[in-house]
């Protein structure tokens, strides 16, 4: 004789992924790396007419990693103050809360 199968339910898990990011929550701080990046971007495809969009990346990296850190310290203070405006808008959303939804009605 089989033997008896036991069927119990099963409680299914949600697979929800990742959470929805909230549209209103505040942007995070650019890179020294991304301040010189978006500064230098359009000079380097002037210079190299028709590269490809990976070869353009790799020029910039070379370019910021052949600088010194006298060059490099104007990309760092805009990202030091861009840190700091993040973590102040942070701040106010994190303490805000839903205050923000209701003033835009």
């Amino acid at each position: 004789m089989p033997k008896e199968t036991k069927t119990r339910k099963v409680a299914k898990k949600e697979t929800g992924g990742k959470r929805k990011k909230d549209p209103n929550a505040p942007k995070r701080g650019l890179s020294a790396y991304m301040f010189f990046a978006n500064e230098q971007r359009d000079k380097v495809r002037e210079d190299n007419p028709g590269i490809k969009f990976g070869e353009v990346g790799k020029l910039l990296g070379e370019k910021w990693k052949s600088l010194n850190e006298k060059q490099k310290t104007p990309y760092e203070a805009k990202a030091a103050a861009d840190k700091k405006r993040y973590e102040e808008e942070k701040a106010a959303y994190t303490a805000g809360g839903d205050d923000d939804e209701e003033e835009e009605d």
